[in-house]
């Protein structure tokens, strides 16, 4: 966790609790050893935020502390409530649970008129169970994908034939309601999208992708039809 998080989230923590909290209570929360608390508490309170309290007795956040209100406009609010609620049901669950983090960081730092914007359900994202059975874990291909990695697995085709594929991923890409896992197929010795749904036994490999410019998602994009990075977003 990024310290400038880590202190976002000792606020938030304060807040949400309303009483004295100790330093061991908030090295639990964040990941970090008591003695780190003890410094980012100080710094804190050296930046005025209003936290009374000390080392050995614990914290407790000043009534009517706001961090700084962002500004966005209601449909900003809702696109981004609406992203991260699609991200929170149709991701795995370690983006699942980062999605709803990102939406009570998002909520405390609104002005109080869009909080109930925020809140409301104008947009809604469709229930996970249209979504196709995926079995293997797709945060351990994220890892991979960002690791520079090779993963190995079964693969069934439309016809049910199944073959042992070792691919270079290089992102995962959500279509309507299948995740597919583009990448650097070694068996064909071209570029393919595999449905993660078809996916099983899945193996992170220790080798690493070797870097190689006529293998890489810019030049999968590329083949793709797609020449701005930009135009996917």
């Amino acid at each position: 966790m990024r310290r400038a998080d880590r202190l976002f989230d000792i606020i938030e923590y304060l807040r949400r609790h309303r009483r004295v909290v100790t330093a061991a209570e908030l090295a639990e929360k964040t990941e970090v050893s008591v003695r780190t608390i003890y410094r980012d508490i100080a710094d804190l309170q050296a930046s005025r935020v209003p936290i009374d309290g000390e080392a050995g007795l614990g914290y407790l956040l000043r009534e009517g502390y706001d961090l700084p209100p962002l500004m966005f406009t209601e449909e900003e609010a809702e696109a981004m409530a609406l992203g991260a609620r699609i991200v929170s049901t149709w991701g795995d669950r370690e983006l699942g649970d980062a999605a709803k983090a990102v939406l009570a960081k998002l909520r405390a730092v609104l002005p109080r008129n869009l909080k109930a914007q925020f809140d409301a359900l104008g947009v809604m994202a469709p229930p996970a169970h249209y979504q196709a059975t995926v079995v293997i874990d797709l945060a351990r291909v994220r890892r991979a994908v960002r690791a520079k990695k090779k993963i190995r697995f079964s693969y069934a085709d439309a016809n049910g034939t199944t073959s042992k594929r070792t691919i270079w991923p290089l992102t995962l890409s959500f279509y309507g309601a299948v995740w597919t896992v583009p990448g650097w197929c070694e068996l064909r010795q071209d570029f393919r999208a595999f449905r993660a749904d078809r996916m099983q036994d899945l193996e992170v490999l220790e080798e690493r992708i070797p870097p190689d410019a006529d293998k890489t998602l810019a030049a999968y994009l590329k083949r793709e039809g797609v020449k701005d990075l930009n135009e996917l977003t």
